[in-house]
């Protein structure tokens, strides 16, 4: 494959209701459209992740636009990428930035499944036709308010449910939730709030009987998350940590966790998200697919890769309608009895809405390939 213009399209999309963890409340979303266009003119599309500030991983939208622009786009024009999965090794003198690595290589792997006229999802070995999903709801206002929300989301079928703690809130927090939904899948994501000096108070959360407890510790604290983990019979989901397949590998054999969350976007692309999926799966420990507060077209690649086979819990990838009044693609996606079906069109599934993703747009710009002119 040889690209020969690529678009950076930055938008702005606000959220039903606001979003609130640990670290803050989001009102507005920011977005990194990422379209790449190949000599044939076939058009695949990416997102990146990253938020206005750095308070999830260090990449904001201002730093991952500069390393597109700069680094990415241009190396990605200099060559003649065979296959998607080349893209992390052209990559490697880049340290870090995966959001923004992330955002080209998903565009890359759209284009190869439509040159191809094949799934996403097919092109990474995913075989389910659905996959089932949870929904994540963010610190409440009020306790009715928490159980409405919470209820909510149950009578709409999704099959688990996280909800964002911090120091001191967790009993307010879960207590009424396990009191009132008993039997209900629920897990607790701390986003790095606690340190190893809240060891009482983590202890207390085996009594809420929580499929895990999410990136309790801070990111960079690997061997911290396995002394916790002796301490715990709550089983530890690493989130921040994992970075790399690198991470992943030193998570596992130090036994920093029973479980990992496999974010896209955090391990810069689709080709180390499925490396770590089959890590995972070797050694028996399960993963599930966490969500960015995802436009549609981040969500599309969410589905794809939450159909390799074991991503056996269910993931973040709400319905479109969770978060947006109007999503950027065609069809939204929709979710029935807890499951979204996996779109069978080529590439990611669905059309992006020009109309959607022009509203939206703060300002874009278009670059094309003065490298290799004459391929």
């Amino acid at each position: 494959m040889k690209f020969h213009r690529a678009v950076l399209h930055h938008i702005l999309m606000t959220l039903k209701t606001p979003f609130a963890a640990s670290s803050g409340s989001t009102f507005d979303r920011e977005f990194i459209i990422v379209e790449l266009q190949d000599k044939d003119g076939v058009i695949g599309w990416g997102e990146c992740s990253a938020f206005s500030s750095p308070w999830y991983t260090e990449e904001t939208t201002k730093t991952a636009w500069h390393m597109l622009e700069d680094f990415l786009i241009p190396i990605v024009f200099e060559n003649h990428i065979e296959h998607p999965e080349n893209v992390s090794s052209l990559f490697r003198t880049i340290k870090r930035n995966n959001m923004a690595k992330a955002a080209i290589e998903e565009a890359v792997w759209d284009v190869y499944a439509k040159r191809n006229n094949s799934p996403l999802a097919s092109v990474l070995g995913g075989k389910k036709r659905k996959i089932e999903v949870g929904a994540a709801v963010g610190i409440q206002q009020s306790e009715k308010e928490l159980l409405h929300t919470v209820e909510r989301y149950v009578n709409e079928g999704y099959k688990r449910i996280k909800v964002k703690i911090s120091p001191g809130m967790e009993d307010k927090i879960l207590s009424p939730i396990r009191s009132h939904f008993p039997m209900l899948p629920l897990m607790a994501d701390a986003n790095s709030a606690y340190t190893l000096e809240d060891l009482a108070q983590l202890k207390k959360l085996d009594q809420y009987d929580l499929l895990m407890i999410e990136q309790p510790l801070a990111a960079d604290d690997i061997f911290g998350h396995a002394v916790l983990q002796k301490e715990l019979n709550t089983p530890i989901c690493l989130d921040e940590s994992i970075t790399s397949y690198r991470d992943a590998k030193q998570a596992i054999e130090q036994k920093s966790c029973q479980i990992i969350n496999i974010k896209v976007s955090r391990v810069g692309g689709l080709t180390e998200a499925k490396r770590i999926h089959d890590l995972c799966k070797e050694h028996q420990l399960p993963v599930w697919c966490g969500g960015m507060l995802d436009s549609g077209i981040g969500r599309a690649h969410n589905i794809a890769i939450s159909t390799l086979d074991h991503f056996i819990i269910p993931g973040d990838t709400s319905a479109s309608s969770r978060y947006w009044v109007h999503d950027l693609i065609t069809p939204e996606v929709t979710m029935v009895d807890g499951c979204i079906e996996v779109p069978e069109k080529p590439g990611i599934g669905y059309e992006v809405n020009r109309e959607q993703l022009k509203r939206f747009t703060l300002c874009s710009k278009v670059f094309k390939n003065t490298f290799n002119v004459n391929y």
